[in-house]
């Protein structure tokens, strides 16, 4: 596959996968009012038509023709109207198109074969079309342009959507439609066509009365071509309607001008191109025959790769800007009054540079959640279990590259909370619990990280049975009496431990809360769980803003720096050394505030010489994670910067760095390499 079309399978997965995720948000909104409005209606239609000709132009047969069969049918929704007896027919039967087109999807996403044989899946849609029209006078409009072909390419649309009659292609303005307007597009733009398509389709929202040319957008790829070359132009029936929709036409995202023309012109392709050129030369007023209007682009689709080369160099002036502000540190004389200035000007500029950036990464936490809608009306069906979603703070924002990690845990435990959480109907009626069980998702931005919590109203853990079932596994390291309510349900956040001892369709297939937790670690996050028998569970994930950033507290162990997550930080002290204690097992704790911590020496983990072995000689930092506070211990504390986390190379992989305590590094102002510390699996791996 050359280049462009690599670009354009991209632009199209994006599109048609962002369309489906729309379409799901309708139908489940338009269930819960058990009816379509008439907005809704136009909306899947329009869905159904851009994912049909874009598939079309791919030559992805199997999604053309079920989406072009959805398309007819919400044609006939429109124009009819459809009988109560039928809307929940019709609601499940559009769940079931959705999911066979969200399945196609991620075929050609994994360079799969699609599905040849929908002959069976296509006749339902029939069949239902036939049933709800029958006894009505108006019927789905046959296509003008042919028939669809036997090997699924997908009709022409409906008469009704304005598509220009016949097989010949407009060379002039038709005398019926005499008020033409040239558009020419960005030059960067992708998959021009079906920006025609789109294009078409809100004009045609606004005054069905409109033609086009080149007219065979939807069928021939080579009509692109023409686009960029000669502007797409249309036609329309009278000058009201030309200017009701000439905003339109100047706000459409992929505009990049556009040219009112005579009524009298002649939309040859030589003659086009002429008032092309007579329109396009900046700072020049249009002509006699034609208005001419600059259009700014205000949205742009940005690919997530060009984002992290940004990132990259945003990093480069970081570390740049450390190396300016740190002359003043490494010279003996007085820094002059010009290079103070500049050093504080370089800060603002790198300081501000990064807001930017991390402004374009974060999108909104909505995506993920809204899913989940899906899932628990699918379950709350099938498991006959009545089940609210409620959604708290999901327009909070989050790092690209976070929320494409925390979709799979979130949607795991959303399941594990319908299936096991929520009661049954006959349970939940002996409780004095609402008969409507409850699922709640929350995101809160806490400034340094983000909080998302799902939580049930359901029966709860029963802390028993999960210490039982520790103790059968040989999970016990200390006395029952001697576990925290939170050290027990962290039991169930452990590889092969699952109080579900009977295998469900929605679990219990091996993918257990330990994945759970790997996932969210592997992002830099933790996750906790706490429950009350008959109340209730919570599954909290606390994750950074952002993995590309980290603000730090620099420590040295002989001649090693390491960064230690300044939110991984409650205390940084000095000790005497005969504050160090031993407990039952050899030991070393440290006593602080009356509580004992564990101590960790840096020099001991990772084998470095160092002269500074005394506690009292060194620095004592009390880190904590969700699961553990412990002390580390290390020759001398360096101070607090912003550093750019950097991945390790490739081939230090095999050594699994990251269980032994070291999740990056970051390069200092003067070169050095500082060890960024993961402070859970620094204790655990220890």
């Amino acid at each position: 596959m050359d280049g462009n079309m690599e670009s354009m399978l991209e632009v199209y997965l994006f599109e048609a996968n962002d369309l489906l995720e729309h379409l799901d948000e309708i139908l489940l909104n338009c269930e819960k009012e058990h009816n379509f409005d008439s907005d809704s209606i136009n909306e899947i239609f329009r869905i159904m038509h851009t994912i049909k000709g874009s598939s079309a132009m791919m030559q992805f047969n199997s999604l053309a023709t079920i989406s072009h069969k959805v398309e007819d049918l919400f044609f006939f929704v429109r124009e009819n109207g459809i009988q109560p007896q039928y809307i929940q027919e019709l609601f499940d039967l559009m769940f079931q198109s959705g999911d066979f087109l969200k399945n196609e999807i991620e075929k050609v996403e994994k360079n799969e074969e699609l599905t040849t044989d929908i002959g069976t899946f296509e006749q339902e849609i029939n069949d239902f079309l036939k049933k709800i029209s029958s006894g009505k006078d108006a019927a789905p409009a046959a296509p003008e342009q042919g028939a669809e072909a036997q090997n699924g390419e997908a009709k022409a649309p409906p008469a009704e959507t304005a598509r220009p009659s016949g097989s010949a292609a407009l060379v002039g303005a038709d005398a019926r439609y005499p008020f033409p307007v040239r558009v020419d597009f960005a030059e960067d733009t992708e998959m021009v066509n079906l920006r025609a398509v789109m294009l078409v389709q809100s004009v045609t929202d606004v005054t069905p009365e409109v033609r086009y040319a080149p007219e065979d957008i939807e069928t021939n790829p080579d009509s692109a071509a023409e686009i960029f070359k000669n502007g797409f132009l249309l036609f329309f029936r009278t000058e009201a309607a030309r200017k009701s929709v000439l905003k339109l036409i100047e706000n459409f995202v992929y505009t990049k001008n556009y040219t009112v023309l005579d009524a009298a012109v002649d939309a040859s392709s030589a003659e086009r191109e002429e008032a092309g050129e007579k329109n396009e030369k900046p700072g020049q007023a249009a002509g006699q025959n034609g208005r001419h209007t600059a259009v700014k682009q205000n949205l742009i689709n940005v690919n997530l790769s060009k984002l992290d080369s940004l990132m990259d160099l945003m990093g480069e002036i970081v570390i740049t800007e450390s190396m300016v502000t740190s002359m003043q540190t490494n010279r003996q004389e007085t820094i002059d009054n010009q290079f103070t200035k500049a050093s504080r000007q370089l800060r603002k500029l790198t300081n501000e540079l990064q807001e930017v950036v991390m402004s374009i990464r974060m999108v909104p936490i909505s995506g993920v959640f809204q899913r989940m809608n899906r899932i628990v009306r699918d379950m709350s069906r099938k498991l006959d279990k009545d089940v609210e979603l409620v959604l708290v703070g999901e327009d909070t924002e989050v790092d690209k590259t976070i929320i494409d990690h925390i979709g799979d845990p979130i949607m795991h435990l959303v399941r594990n909370a319908m299936d096991h959480g929520i009661e049954t109907r006959e349970e939940r009626a002996r409780t004095d619990k609402p008969p409507k069980g409850k699922i709640t998702l929350s995101a809160q931005n806490t400034g340094g990280e983000i909080l998302i919590a799902i939580q049930d109203d359901g029966a709860g853990i029963d802390k028993t049975a999960v210490m039982n079932k520790a103790k059968r596994q040989g999970m016990l390291k200390k006395p029952e009496k001697e576990y925290t309510d939170k050290e027990i349900y962290n039991f169930i956040l452990m590889p092969g431990f699952s109080t579900n001892e009977v295998v469900t369709e929605y679990s219990g297939r091996g993918v257990g809360m330990d994945v759970v937790k790997k996932n969210v670690e592997q992002i830099g996050g933790d996750v906790s769980l706490s429950s009350e028998v008959g109340k209730g569970t919570k599954i909290l994930f606390k994750i950074p803003l952002t993995l590309a950033i980290v603000n730090g507290m620099k420590v040295s162990v002989g001649g090693t720096m390491f960064t230690i997550p300044i939110n991984n930080i409650r205390q940084l002290f000095k000790i005497p050394e005969e504050s160090v204690l031993r407990d039952t097992d050899g030991r070393e704790i440290v006593m602080v505030r009356g509580m004992y911590y564990p101590l960790v020496r840096l020099h001991d983990v990772f084998g470095l010489e160092t002269e500074v072995r005394r506690v009292g000689d060194g620095i004592v930092v009390l880190a904590e994670t969700h699961e553990k506070a412990y002390c580390i211990f290390a020759d001398q504390l360096l101070g607090e910067q912003q550093v750019v986390v950097k991945g390790l190379p490739e081939y230090l992989s095999r050594f699994n760095l990251k269980d032994t305590g070291i999740s990056g590094c970051a390069i200092l102002g003067d070169g050095s390499i500082s060890l960024i510390l993961d402070v859970l699996s620094l204790y655990n791996g220890n």
